[in-house]
């Protein structure tokens, strides 16, 4: 599993001893990352998590006001559509970020792997 994709596992089993996401994203993120912390704070993943818990989307984390970015959790909520719709597309990640995004071109920001790893270990609704 990627680091963020790590990193959305263990905030999902912080945040299920009563801390709030996005604390427990940020306590994940550093432990993970340690002296990084330009990859510990990166938005685009941590946005593609709070998405999905501010819908309720994650076990156990009530949805919620967590997130302002929009478009990051468009992301999050399409890339769990598809692979409710298509679970083999968690074997095919670039094709599922390209079905996602709608584009050949752009680039995952780590939203696919936070996805596929809630997705991986059964924490999504």
């Amino acid at each position: 599993m990627n680091k963020y994709g790590k990193v959305a596992v263990q905030a999902v089993k912080t945040a299920q001893t009563g801390i709030h996401p996005v604390k427990a994203w940020k306590q994940a993120a550093a432990y993970e990352f340690g002296e990084c912390k330009a990859s510990a704070e990166k938005g685009c993943p941590k946005s593609s998590f709070l998405g999905l818990a501010e819908e309720g989307l994650i076990q156990d984390i009530p949805g919620g006001n967590y997130t302002k970015s929009e478009i990051n959790k468009r992301y999050a909520l399409e890339l769990l559509r598809l692979l409710k719709q298509e679970p083999e597309l968690v074997h095919h990640k670039s094709v599922l970020w390209k079905k996602a995004c709608g584009s050949d071109t752009k680039r995952h920001n780590g939203q696919r792997d936070v996805v596929i790893g809630l997705w991986c270990e059964g924490l999504l609704n």
